[in-house]
């Protein structure tokens, strides 16, 4: 357990709704969803503050680095998935949100081992089963592989990809699927619920195979054993953390936080927090476009 006085900001910030923290290329790269900001961080000491990589008009979810394009991003945006140029410009792949029958948006999105691109959506109003869970293949295609489910958080993956874990926040469940080689679920089932309050939010999993996950409301991260188990909460300072990233290095889970619907945030609401855990996760998987 550790407690929120040893929680150091490791870069200061506002944001409204920081999520998708991922370790690439050296440095943190995450977004502001609803501004739609691709921001990063440079791992140097000293104060830190946030760089603007690039902006868009739509709320910009999740992103991952594309294979041999330097600067260019796979993007979870709007109502679908696109290919995010340096200039800011996406080229839409598919927008299947668009045919959703209540308004929804694009939210949290990771890069398998395999180098798919996977991403979650959900709807303003919280209708239950009304997000889904999409799967964007090398080819560009991009398939749906879960539906029914409402806020759609994570996904993460085991180091083979065999492994999917999913949160549908509303409900505070993490789903676990195994997967064939092609990406498609083969089974899946409930691996664990937040019953202590708040809500399963942005995951990772560290080179033990270990879960963990920022819970929204209750200013915590969990850890999971691959058997379910929970092994430890990390109390925060702040009650919305958003994404969890640990360095490569091991030794660090960096925290974004969110101030969106907050009537009275705190001067760490929206920044990104350091806490020091003995663990460590590979850098962040890049899409891989034929």
């Amino acid at each position: 357990m550790t407690e929120s006085s040893q929680v150091e900001v490791w870069a200061a910030g506002d944001h409204e709704l920081g999520e998708g923290a991922r370790w690439i290329d050296g440095r943190l790269v995450y977004v502001d969803i609803l501004a739609g900001r691709l921001l990063e961080v440079a791992d140097l000491p000293g104060p830190r503050t946030a760089s603007e990589i690039t902006r868009v008009d739509v709320p910009l979810g999740a992103v991952a680095p594309v294979v041999d394009r330097p600067g260019h991003w796979i993007a979870a945006a709007g109502t679908g998935i696109a290919l995010l140029a340096p200039d800011g410009s996406l080229d839409w792949l598919a927008r299947p949100e668009d045919r959703s029958p209540v308004p929804t948006r694009m939210n949290d999105g990771v890069c398998d081992p395999h180098g798919r691109f996977w991403a979650g959506s959900m709807p303003y109003d919280g209708t239950k089963g009304a997000g889904s869970l999409y799967r964007t293949d090398s080819d560009g295609s991009v398939h749906r592989v879960l539906d029914g489910l409402t806020i759609v958080n994570g996904p993460a993956f085991n180091g083979t990809g065999d492994l999917l874990y999913v949160a549908d926040s509303a409900a505070g469940i993490i789903h676990r699927c195994t997967l064939d080689p092609d990406g498609n679920p083969t089974g899946r089932e409930e691996f664990t619920r937040v019953n202590a309050g708040g809500s399963p939010d942005g995951m990772t999993v560290d080179t033990d195979g270990c879960l963990w996950v920022a819970i929204w409301g209750h200013g915590a991260v969990h850890r999971y054993h691959p058997d379910g188990t929970h092994l430890a909460t990390l109390h925060l300072p702040t009650p919305q953390p958003t994404s969890v990233c640990l360095t490569p290095t091991g030794g660090r889970l960096l925290v974004t936080t969110a101030r969106h619907g907050l009537t009275d945030p705190g001067s760490q609401d929206g920044s990104v927090l350091s806490v020091p855990v003995e663990a460590a996760a590979p850098p962040a998987c890049a899409y891989r476009l034929q």
